[in-house]
């Protein structure tokens, strides 16, 4: 145990943000750069080391927090980042980006605030990254065994890290034209920089993974040809497929689907544009959707210079506290939620839904009609007198993802065989139904958090390898059934 007195003696501190006033003028990342290193010492102290650690429960990874705050504490800060990768490929993607239901699940948040966990892992790395101690681990031997893996968001860059490690040759299909899948475009630059994923892929190509950008599988090249070419593939192109609004005036400019609008704002970024081809400059944006995803919408548009911002939500606004009754710990329990984004300005609205949108003659959006609803009996019911309009020249919808991409044909290409929720059905070792084909991440698993991503992709990784051989020493944290800590 770090100090057995450590969360006794010291309160939760988290990481300093830049002022509004100046991280709004850039798009860097929002934290105060080193502002962790002199107090994370302290946070990881906090940790109790429990006799049942139920931060290990709360996140799919089966991360080993206890111990690696343990090192924090002490500053072994080598020791810390082996204990860390020993079970998370990539930490720095985790650390920044992902929700910490480990945190939800710290056992002494049931009466204090929870261990920094998330910024103990971000430190860490950081530090690694730093001292060098992040380097390629390429495999002693070759198995003359070949590995597709298509899509290289968090799932398929951990499927193919793990299975290049194993000896494989893998080759990861990219249909944008860099890689990271939604790391790198779904993600505005200031809630993780891209140098982050840059510098893990040059890791991956000097551990012998092979990238192939710009190919779009079932469309540039057919998923049979792929199979041919290949002695194993993973599938883990995502849940793509956006939940749409149909209502009167979806059709008009300047309505665009999230993922729409947020890769354009990464590309400026990347220097591929000078200003966005969908700009918030200027205009009255609203944004459909209260999740993560609304946030960057919100944090793009302020900082694309919105003339206001409204986040939707048609659910009641949650509470700002755990219920012990209806969100008992140790489950990961839906709060109200201020990002960096929701501290930069605009409005929120909850108990809403949009019944349709107004334009102007040339087509364009102007205005956005809503009504306020409340749940009863389980059914969405709107109150009457409540409709109003507000002024909307840019609508973004945020607001979650229905499965795979049919429209590219890999599924029906591959004969792949679905589940009753539209996402690639697999068993119990993440196997298709076609012999050889495995799937990973959100294509199998639904819309989910990274570090589920991350988690199947190392399970699919140790499926694909034991076809491969015949056995396997990968580690699988998660098995293709389990889910969240929820109610």
């Amino acid at each position: 145990m770090a100090d057995p007195k450590g969360f006794l003696n010291h309160g939760r501190e988290v990481a300093k943000s830049r002022p509004v006033d100046v991280r709004l003028k850039d798009w860097n990342e929002v934290y105060v750069p080193g502002s962790l290193l002199p107090i994370i010492s302290k946070q990881a102290g906090r940790c109790m080391d429990c006799g049942i650690p139920f931060c290990h429960n709360g996140c799919p990874l089966g991360n080993l927090i206890p111990e690696w705050n343990d090192f924090a504490y002490r500053e072994d800060w080598s020791a810390a980042s082996e204990r860390l990768h020993a079970t998370n490929n990539f930490p720095e993607f985790t650390g920044r980006l992902c929700p910490a239901p480990c945190e939800s699940a710290c056992v002494l948040g049931i009466n204090q605030l929870a261990v920094t966990i998330k910024n103990v892992e971000v430190s860490i790395i950081d530090k690694a990254w730093e001292t060098g101690d992040v380097a390629p681990q390429a495999p002693e031997r070759l198995s003359g065994k070949t590995v597709a893996v298509i899509g290289s968001g968090p799932a398929g860059l951990a499927a193919a890290q793990q299975l290049t490690r194993a000896g494989h040759t893998v080759a990861v299909y990219e249909r944008a034209d860099r890689i990271g899948g939604l790391l790198r475009y779904g993600i505005p630059e200031f809630k993780m920089e891209k140098r982050h994923i840059n510098r893990r892929i040059e890791q991956m190509r000097a551990e012998g993974t092979r990238f192939r950008t710009g190919i779009e599988i079932g469309r540039d090249l057919k998923a049979t040809d792929l199979k041919k070419r290949y002695d194993a593939v993973v599938i883990a192109a995502g849940a793509t497929t956006a939940r749409d609004l149909p209502v009167p005036g979806r059709e008009l400019k300047g309505v665009h689907q999230a993922m729409e609008y947020l890769p354009l704002a990464n590309k400026v970024q990347e220097g591929d544009f000078v200003t966005p081809p969908i700009s918030a400059e200027g205009k009255h944006v609203v944004v459909i959707g209260g999740g993560d995803t609304g946030a960057d919408c919100v944090g793009t548009a302020h900082r694309q210079g919105a003339a206001s911002v409204t986040q939707l939500e048609i659910m009641p606004r949650p509470g700002e506290e755990r219920d012990a009754v209806s969100q008992p710990w140790p489950t990961f329990p839906m709060l109200y939620k201020v990002t960096s984004a929701h501290e930069e300005g605009g409005e929120r609205v909850y108990s809403v839904s949009t019944t349709h949108f107004e334009g102007d003659e040339d087509g364009n959006v102007q205005w956005l009609h809503l009504t306020e609803v409340e749940f009863i009996e389980g059914r969405l019911i709107p109150k009457p007198g409540t409709e109003r309009k507000i002024p909307a020249q840019l609508v973004t919808l945020a607001m979650g993802f229905t499965g795979t991409d049919r429209e590219n044909g890999v599924v029906e290409q591959f004969g792949l065989e679905l589940d009753e929720r539209g996402n690639v059905a697999r068993d119990a070792e993440f196997r298709t139904n076609v012999p050889g084909v495995y799937v990973a991440g959100d294509a199998g698993r639904g819309q989910s958090l990274i570090v589920w991503a991350i988690a199947e992709g190392r399970s699919a990784a140790r499926g694909v390898d034991r076809f491969l051989t015949g056995a396997s020493e990968l580690p699988a944290p998660i098995r293709p059934t389990d889910r969240s800590l929820l109610v």
